[in-house]
This record gives C-alpha cells, sequence and structure tokens, in this order.
C-alpha cells in the first residue's frame, strides 16, 4: 500500500501464485495460515498475503466457506459437514455490500474455479460408472467412488453442494440412510426426488441385499460339502449325514433367493426400459414439435406458387438471353430468312458437278535456254543501246540548231 507505483506489478505475481500453488496441491480449501507456511523462505513469510487475499475474494477467485455454505439452498448441509453456518440475511448483506476485511488466519477460503472443475469430475465419474444406471445412489456408494478425487470427508461435501447449486444433484434422507439423485443428461436440470425413484432405489438395495445373501450361503454350502468329506474320512458317518442335510437345506434356500432375485431383477429392467421408452417419447415429442414450428409457415399451396414462379422466371431468363443472343455486331440485327436461304444457295452449289476444264498442254511453255543464245541476245541489246545512244545526241542538237536559227 505504501508503494503504490508496483502495486498492480506485485498484486499479479502474487495472485498468480496462489492461485497456481492451489492448483498444483489439487485442494479446493486453503486458509492464511497454510499459504504463509507454504510461502515461508528462511524463516520469513509474506507480510501482504492477507491484502493479496482479500483482492482474491473481492474478485470473486475466493469464497469464504462460510459464505459458499450458505448460498447454497440446502436443508442437509449441518448433518455433512458440522460447521457454523451464517444467516442468509448476513450472507446477502456481506455480498450486497462487499466486505473489504483481510480473512483470519484459520479462515477456510475456497478456490472457486478449482472447486467448479473438480464438481464436474464428479459428475463425470458418476456418469461413466455402473451406478449411473439409475440416478438415484447411495451417498456411501458415491463417496467411495469419488475417494480418488475428494482426498477427505469435507472436500467430497463441498463438491456435493457445488453440484447442488448448479441444480445437478439434489439429496434425501431416507430411514437413516442419505440417497443421491442425479440429472440426467450433461445439461439437464434435476428433478425433485419422488416416491419412484425411493421404490426404485429400494428394489436396487433389495437386490444388493439378495446378491450378497446367495454368495453368503454359496459359501456356507461349499462348507457343509468340505465338513461332510472330513468327516467321512473320519470314519463319523452321522456327522457326515448332518452336514450333507445342512448343505441341501442351504442349496433350497440359494434356489429361493434365486427366484426372488430374478423377480427383482425382472422388475428393474422393467423400469430401466419404461425409461429408456420415455425418453424416447420425450425425444420424439421434442421433435415433432419442432418440426411443426419449422413448417410452420409452410403450406401445399405455397411451394405449388413458389415452384411456378420459379418456373415462370425462369422461362423470362430463357427469354433474355434469346434476345441477347440474337443481336448482331455493331447492334445490327440480322435477317435469319435471308442467311437461311444463301446457306441453301450454297448447299446447292456445292452439290453440283464440276465445270469441264481444257486438257492440260503437252508442249513445254518455256524451253530452257543455253550460254550462247544467252550471249547473242546480250550483244543484240548492247548494240540496241548504242544505237538508241545515238539517236537521242542527234536529237538533242536539232532544237540548238531550232533555236540558233529562230534567233
Amino acid at each position: 500500500e505504501v508503494n503504490s507505483t508496483e502495486w498492480d506489478s506485485k498484486m499479479a505475481f502474487w495472485v498468480g501464485l496462489v492461485l497456481a500453488r492451489g492448483r498444483r496441491r489439487g485442494a479446493v480449501r486453503t486458509c492464511l495460515r497454510e499459504l504463509q507456511n507454504g510461502f515461508e523462505r528462511r524463516g520469513s513469510v509474506p507480510l501482504g498475503l492477507g491484502t493479496v487475499l482479500r483482492e482474491l475474494l473481492r474478485r470473486g477467485k475466493l469464497q469464504r466457506e462460510s459464505d459458499f455454505m450458505a448460498s447454497v439452498d440446502s436443508s442437509w448441509i449441518s448433518w455433512g459437514v458440522g460447521v457454523f453456518i451464517l444467516k442468509p440475511l448476513k450472507w446477502t448483506l456481506s455480498s450486497v455490500l462487499g466486505d473489504s476485511k483481510i480473512p483470519e488466519e484459520e479462515e477456510v477460503l475456497i478456490y472457486v474455479e478449482l472447486l467448479q472443475e473438480k464438481a464436474e469430475e464428479v459428475y463425470r465419474l458418476y456418469q461413466n460408472s455402473a451406478l449411473s444406471s439409475h440416478p438415484v445412489v447411495a451417498l456411501s456408494e458415491l463417496q467411495s467412488l469419488c475417494a480418488s478425487v475428494c482426498p477427505d470427508e469435507r472436500t467430497f461435501y463441498l463438491l456435493l453442494l457445488q453440484l447442488q447449486k448448479e441444480k445437478r444433484v439434489t439429496i434425501l434422507e431416507q430411514n437413516g440412510e442419505k440417497i443421491v439423485k442425479f440429472a440426467r443428461g450433461l445439461h439437464a436440470k434435476v428433478s425433485p426426488m419422488n416416491d419412484v425413484d425411493i421404490g426404485v432405489y429400494q428394489l436396487m438395495q433389495s437386490e444388493q441385499l439378495l446378491s450378497q445373501k446367495v454368495e453368503s450361503l454359496s459359501q456356507e454350502a461349499e462348507k457343509c460339502k468340505e465338513d461332510a468329506r472330513s468327516a467321512c474320512r473320519a470314519g463319523k458317518k452321522q456327522l457326515a449325514l448332518r452336514c450333507l442335510k445342512s448343505k441341501r437345506r442351504t442349496e433350497r434356500r440359494i434356489e429361493e433367493l434365486h427366484s426372488k432375485l430374478d423377480a427383482v431383477q425382472g422388475i428393474l429392467d422393467r423400469i430401466y426400459a419404461s425409461q429408456t421408452d420415455q425418453m424416447v417419447f420425450n425425444a420424439y415429442q421434442a421433435g415433432v414439435g419442432a418440426l411443426k414450428l419449422s413448417m410452420k409457415d409452410v403450406t401445399v399451396e405455397r411451394a405449388e406458387n413458389l415452384v411456378d414462379q420459379i418456373q415462370e422466371l425462369c422461362d423470362t431468363q430463357d427469354e433474355v438471353a434469346q434476345t441477347l443472343a440474337g443481336v448482331g455486331i455493331n447492334g445490327l440485327e440480322m435477317d435469319t430468312e435471308e442467311l437461311e436461304k444463301e446457306l441453301d444457295s450454297l448447299l446447292q452449289d456445292s452439290t453440283k458437278e464440276p465445270a469441264e476444264l481444257p486438257p492440260v498442254p503437252q508442249k513445254v511453255l518455256n524451253p530452257p535456254i543455253s550460254d550462247a543464245e544467252l550471249e547473242a541476245e546480250l550483244e543484240r541489246l548492247t548494240v540496241c543501246d548504242g544505237d538508241l545512244a545515238q539517236k537521242a545526241s542527234s536529237a538533242s542538237s536539232k532544237p540548238e540548231t531550232a533555236l540558233g536559227l529562230n534567233l
């Protein structure tokens, strides 16, 4: 508080350290004394841990155990935890007005996020176990199942409180025994426990007791058989007969218990089948409701009208495409009839026989010229060029004479 410039950095460091320590230990509960002992170095403890815990309480990362338990609307807290429960009014006022007091050294605090994660883990353990065949289970069986997640009984009760706060379990005490009912489905809310749930739970308990009794009688019958063998070896015939009679009586009791056990199991199978049928029925009902909502504004007449509109639009598009395709270059329209007539005339001309052509001449048009002929032709051209030059000179002198005469 004195060094305000480093308040944020120091608070961020210690907040992260406290939360990381709780997650590393896996314990949902802590207190100021336990943190001081954990962070002790060379005989010294951090003096600002109380302020850090107060900040964590303000942020909602930690919560006082008493406040948490008072926030859960439950009538079975007192038998499980055995701690002082704050009055709901006091808890409401402290929640609304805020609590800026530094927690006491022995006051129990709860890691809120870690508690939620472990409660989810308990729910997954139940869903993946054989106990999930029915939503109602004995509290003792559930505690044995969650022994790996809950290190002590107090943590187990806190996890159940968190699940009850999330409306995923409900607790009931029946004939001195506490039973837990789970919600069916990951995102479902638990329904109140009814007579059907209690009856099914009693049937399950009867099945378990009958199975244990059958197993015990089977061991007893096997023991009578071994005693009869030992008596025969020892020559005690009367004792061996009594052991055999006891064995047969035990076997008859086992058969009776087997018949009762089969009846109980048959009833349970029918109950499970009816629950499955109910789930399927609810799913069908939800599907019908969703289908009605999705088909609310859809009728056969509207569908036919829509199809007619689509067909009209397609026809219009085809006509537009044909019109655009009939336009020639530079906007000049072509007469298709004239083009067809011209094409017919071309086809008729191509079908006519070709005209008769004159025969190819056999005489060579350009016979080869010899070198002597070429030289004679060259001399002749030279002579002709000389004559032409003389004539040109004479012609040029005549005008001069004429000019002189005229002068």
